[in-house]
């Protein structure tokens, strides 16, 4: 996650689900001694392979012994900072949300003397969490006091000391203690020059990760932009002796990159290094699937091998998977609200506040007048198509719907007052029709590929169609900006408390 320098010289269109984009992307504008040919890397077998579906982008991970744990951007989804665990890189449960402030991305996370940080960018500054248990309690964010750069990586030198690697190239040492700032950010690192051919946003140098491996610390950065076109970022790579520097760019860079729009994952990058029990590497990086910007940008895996001359590609043969403990990867998303606690699987959106489980159901205090200010909780959709369907019973000066939620400028949905049912193709398209149901009825969204259809019922078994052939593919960052994705979920408007029961999330 980064913020896009208004420089750009050329234009290309992009077509996505009969959407026809006309952005400005930036050609690469680098010196005329950029390779002509870089190497270009080949996939194994089987790779990548998806292991997060869904909006979990700028993954951060590291092993602990055979336990891995990662966690992602929040943004301003709330409680975020969703801790994941797998012991097999492939399969990965949930734990705990570490966070409820708001406007959160592109995390660090490390352990250092049996004590586990994460470092993240918010507010005009870098902020970061402790706790002596992965579970918590994590302590309140802690400014670090490095100013606006972005996506820190922790490292430690050769001599012991702390540092934290930034955007643009720069880095700063810490305190001791790894909490604080102990002098000012300065450039050690220009990136690579990219050839000047190649149709990316912008050269925006992020996502810095520190490995050391043998005599080297190896600097895994990302370039090219986040979105925009399919063949936009990339991973690349560069080593050096000592944590100080000069950094050597490697001549098999890019190591992961999407070349063209016919490929299945597009915008590869943002990728971490991480070895695993057996002495394998792998790259842990995020992409948009093909077509398909509404659900984010999603986690994948791939093998790493090392030349002889000592730098990491693509592995071409897949390595075995570390042994795992048989645990089934996933999160549910559907909720019976038979809590407390409220499940993992919610957010709210900018705002956790009025939200209470009593009796088996779900009550959010209502506010604003529709989506765009209304109390809203949502779940990450993990599938192109999908259906999601909720129970709702309204106050006499509420109304309650099931959405699917970009930004207060992006959405869609149905929502009803008991009166009558609002329908939102986006937010400035609305339609009404009679609410014959009254203050209690089920609503239902049939989401294909971004094709929707809005239904409602009495008792949730026959279904009155409301609105069907709604386009949802435009709501996305190439259109509305802020790198989300379109999240179903739940909507209390007016005043009073919205009831909820039966949140169901289903494949077709």
């Amino acid at each position: 996650m980064r913020t896009i320098p208004s420089a750009s010289v050329s234009v290309i269109q992009l077509t996505a689900f009969g959407m026809l984009f006309s952005p400005t992307w930036s050609q690469a504008q680098t010196p005329a001694t950029a390779p002509a040919e870089p190497y270009r890397a080949v996939h194994a077998p089987g790779y990548p392979k998806l292991i997060m579906p869904g909006d979990y982008p700028d993954p951060t991970i590291i092993r602990d012994g055979r336990d891995y744990y990662m966690t992602h951007s929040a943004f301003d989804y709330t409680p975020g900072f969703l801790i994941w665990h797998s012991t097999d890189l492939v399969n990965w449960r949930p734990l705990v949300r570490t966070l409820k402030q708001t406007g959160s991305y592109a995390p660090d996370i490390a352990k250092v003397n049996g004590k586990f940080y994460i470092y993240y960018p918010a507010s005009g500054n870098n902020w970061v969490l402790t706790a002596d248990n992965i579970l918590g309690p994590w302590t309140k964010p802690a400014n670090i006091g490095v100013g606006w750069h972005i996506d820190p990586g922790y490292a430690v030198g050769e001599d012991g000391k702390r540092y934290l690697f930034l955007s643009d190239g720069v880095r700063a040492p810490l305190s001791d203690d790894g909490l604080s700032a102990a002098g000012q950010a300065t450039l050690v690192y220009s990136g690579w020059e990219y050839p000047t051919n190649w149709v990316t946003e912008c050269k925006c140098l992020e996502a810095p990760k520190v490995v050391r491996k043998g005599d080297y610390f190896y600097l895994i950065s990302a370039e090219g932009g986040t979105a925009g076109p399919a063949t936009s970022h990339m991973v690349v790579v560069a080593r050096s002796k000592s944590i100080n520097g000069p950094w050597d760019n490697s001549p098999y860079n890019p190591l992961v990159h999407t070349y063209s729009a016919d490929e299945q994952w597009w915008s590869k990058g943002h990728g971490t290094l991480i070895d695993d029990v057996n002495g394998n590497w792998w790259i842990v990086y995020h992409v948009y699937g093909k077509g398909q910007y509404t659900l984010g940008r999603q986690t994948l895996l791939d093998p790493i091998d090392w030349t002889k001359d000592g730098w990491p590609i693509l592995a071409k043969t897949a390595h075995p998977l570390p042994p795992g403990d048989g645990t089934v990867g996933g999160m549910e998303l559907s909720d019976n609200f038979s809590g407390p606690p409220l499940g993992l699987q919610w957010t709210a959106w900018r705002d956790y506040a009025g939200i209470q489980l009593k009796d088996g159901s779900l009550f959010l205090n209502a506010k604003g007048s529709g989506p765009a200010d209304a109390r809203l909780l949502l779940v990450t959709a993990t599938d192109a198509a999908y259906e999601t369907q909720v129970e709702v019973t309204v106050p006499s000066d509420g109304s309650g719907g099931l959405v699917l939620f970009y930004n207060e400028k992006a959405f869609a949905g149905i929502t009803s007052d008991g009166k009558e049912f609002t329908l939102y193709r986006d937010a400035v398209t609305v339609t009404r029709e009679p609410n014959k149901f009254g203050s209690h009825f089920f609503l239902k969204i049939v989401n294909r590929q971004d094709q929707c259809a809005f239904l409602a019922s009495a008792a949730g078994k026959t279904w009155t169609s409301l609105l069907a052939d709604v386009d949802v593919s435009g709501l996305q960052h190439n259109i509305f900006k802020g790198f989300l994705a379109l999240r179903p979920g739940l909507m209390a408007a007016g005043s009073g408390e919205v009831r909820f029961d039966r949140f169901v999330y289903k494949k077709p």
